[in-house]
């Protein structure tokens, strides 16, 4: 199979596939015939190729998929009846807390934030995908340890947590919203 052929398997693989496909996802497809280095290489020139489309290519946290560039989001939304979720500024904090600090217990996030976590704050981040235990902290009550899943990188667009905005950029950002 030629390169040319290979290209357009893996695009078509990854234009049709509900969820993101990893180097070696996408090797399964050409029973050992091309190999992890060649799959990377060919996709990074479909990343350059589709460059100045409506969609592009994107590596995640769970690998490549394509999505549509953000400046389309506000169309495409109209698309979608069902609303995404809005979540109070408690969910809010709690998962930026998760996120920035895993891994962490409730006890810790009760700690940063000054309240009481309820448990449906948890429940609500548990139900989306976006946190998950991690294991537990070796102190009395062995307190479970939580931290963000490859969902929520995904669903942010990140391939990992070093893409979160710096911690000082979110404080302005909450600064902001406090003010308005």
């Amino acid at each position: 199979m030629n390169t040319s052929e290979a290209k357009s398997v893996i695009e078509a693989a990854l234009l049709t596939s509900s969820t993101p496909l990893t180097v070696t996802d996408l090797g399964r497809l050409f029973e050992a015939q091309v190999g992890p280095d060649t799959i990377r290489a060919l996709l990074e020139e479909l990343r350059a190729e589709w460059g100045g489309r409506s969609m592009m290519l994107a590596v995640l946290a769970s690998g490549w998929r394509f999505v549509s560039r953000p400046e389309f989001g506000p169309y495409l939304a109209r698309l979608n009846a069902d609303r995404a979720p809005r979540y109070s500024r408690a969910v809010l904090e709690t998962l930026a807390i998760i996120a920035y600090r895993q891994p962490v217990t409730r006890g810790d996030i009760e700690e940063i934030r000054g309240v009481a976590v309820s448990p449906q704050i948890l429940k609500t981040l548990e139900e989306r995908g976006w946190i998950d235990t991690l294991g537990h902290r070796d102190a009395p009550g062995k307190p479970a340890l939580l931290g963000t899943t490859r969902r929520f990188l995904d669903d942010l667009g990140l391939a990992s947590l070093d893409e979160l905005p710096p911690l000082a950029e979110m404080e302005k950002v909450m600064d902001l919203a406090d003010a308005a």
